[in-house]
């Protein structure tokens, strides 16, 4: 059996031949190829295409499809697995993804020819949801701003929330999606003794925390987290009339997706104070433009794109992928 690895600058080719060294020992033949990008930047830029255009967006270059039609298996982390690959690939029985969706695949097309899609769900969930805490303590206590401030020799003691700095203590955090990131973060913060609701339709699970309905969790909450996965369904779930049905002194943080939010319904929001501030980590453009009304905000804390980004998330994620895929192949006997 024979397996395409296909690394990146964020999956390294030693660290991907090091992670998948399960699936040699089991005597699968891994070739592993590079994606090649000038910097991370340029391969973020090609991965938020992906996220909104599909797999078709972008097509691989020629070196790395080399012989294709010889694997059975092929694992990825951003590059695409389209159209053009699944049909060359004449010989793939699955498809390993090393990140929590499968946004980078055509997933209608593989179904089709019975290919089978591992991926990865939780890879990097204590990487955003430890990222999130740090924020939104950040934007709460204005933690970014004192230290922007700093920087510019300015000892700096007036906030826009100066009459409502908050602890978490008995605040509540209302968590819209409780995959495995939301309720991580429900955990580390039921630390701090804050109480936890959340939002989440498909959630059928057991849980000490309160499932509310999304207004009900608005309404209530001091500190909203954006924790869904973006679908058809919850592109642009919360819009301005979301923002106004929010307390005055509350705070929204978004570490998922940035079409979970209307961008400028946010925007407005944080102008009209509708909400007291925001903590944003994705963006609909990326990077930020200079003209970027969020760059002219006091009350917003933006960070680039970074949450799920720990070497250890990198890390660990094919060697995850690794046992998953050999208790598929396994089961199969193949």
């Amino acid at each position: 059996m024979k397996c395409l690895a296909i690394a990146d600058l964020f999956i390294p080719k030693g660290m991907m031949e090091q992670g998948l060294i399960k699936l040699a020992d089991a005597g699968i033949d891994v070739t592993v190829r590079e994606w090649k990008h000038e910097n991370l930047e340029q391969l973020q830029k090609d991965n938020l295409r992906i996220e909104n255009g599909g797999s078709e967006v972008i097509e691989l270059p020629e070196t790395l499809l080399e012989g294709i039609e010889k694997f059975d298996i092929i694992i990825t982390q951003f590059a695409p697995i389209n159209e053009n690959l699944i049909h060359a690939a004449s010989n793939l029985k699955v498809i390993g993804v090393l990140r929590g969706g499968t946004e980078n695949v055509n997933v209608t097309l593989a179904k089709g020819r019975n290919i089978k899609i591992i991926n990865t769900p939780g890879r990097n969930a204590r990487s955003v949801a430890e990222f999130t805490v740090g924020l939104l303590l950040s934007e709460l206590r204005n933690i970014a701003r004192s230290h922007s401030a700093l920087k510019q020799g300015i000892w700096r003691k007036d906030f826009p929330n100066d009459a409502y700095v908050p602890e978490l203590d008995e605040r509540t955090v209302g968590i819209i999606g409780f995959g495995n990131i939301g309720q991580l973060v429900g955990r580390f913060l039921s630390g701090f003794d804050a109480r936890i609701i959340f939002h989440d339709p498909y959630y059928k699970g057991h849980t000490d925390f309160e499932q509310v309905d999304l207004d009900t969790l608005l309404i209530q909450s001091d500190v909203v987290l954006m924790h869904g996965r973006l679908t058809e369904e919850t592109k642009n779930m919360i819009r301005f009339e979301h923002f106004q049905k929010m307390k005055e002194t509350a705070i929204i943080v978004n570490t998922a997706r940035s079409g979970l939010i209307k961008e400028d319904d946010l925007i407005k929001a944080l102008q009209n104070k509708e909400i007291s501030g925001a903590a944003i980590d994705t963006f609909d453009h990326e990077p930020l433009g200079n003209d970027s009304p969020f760059l002219q905000l006091d009350n917003v804390t933006i960070t680039s794109h970074m949450a799920g980004s720990t070497s250890d998330a990198f890390r660990n994620t094919p060697k995850k992928l690794a046992e998953r895929l050999l208790e598929y192949t396994e089961s199969l006997h193949i």
